[in-house]
């Protein structure tokens, strides 16, 4: 077994995590959001949610999800408002809300981009399905 190295590929993996974990944080810091506000607003870009189909989709407790639900109306990002078909009381994106999500997603493609640019289409399924393996292999 070869001892661990700087020039192995699962170091140079966990280094671009760690780079690009901090990459996709920066944005949220600078718009004064906490980690976790962005799965809030990609989940509810989609479509708006009761407050518990929205927690159950991002995994949040009820009470977890109420703070941030309240943090982020607070800053006119998120509304309360009638969603679905039965006009149930639920939450949605906000105009603000929207743009903050479209910039978060617009530096999320270029960190994707900067990752997957020089593969072709075939190499990026590749590189994406053995990565999906590695995290399953890795998952208690």
């Amino acid at each position: 077994m070869s001892k661990p190295s700087s020039r192995s590929t699962l170091y140079r993996l966990i280094q671009a995590g760690q780079l690009a974990h901090r990459a996709l944080l920066l944005p949220l810091a600078e718009r004064g959001l906490e980690p976790g506000d962005d799965a809030i607003l990609f989940e509810l870009g989609r479509a708006g949610a009761t407050e518990s189909d929205l927690a159950a989709e991002l995994g949040l407790s009820d009470a977890g999800l109420a703070d941030r639900l309240s943090r982020l109306i607070e800053r006119g990002l998120v509304t309360r408002q009638a969603v679905g078909p039965e006009l149930a009381n639920g939450v949605a994106l906000s105009d603000r809300g929207v743009r903050i999500r479209n910039s978060l997603a617009d530096h999320w493609a270029q960190l994707e981009e900067a990752l997957m640019g020089e593969l072709k289409p075939k190499q990026r399924k590749k590189l994406g399905e053995r990565l999906k393996r590695f995290v399953d292999l890795l998952t208690f």
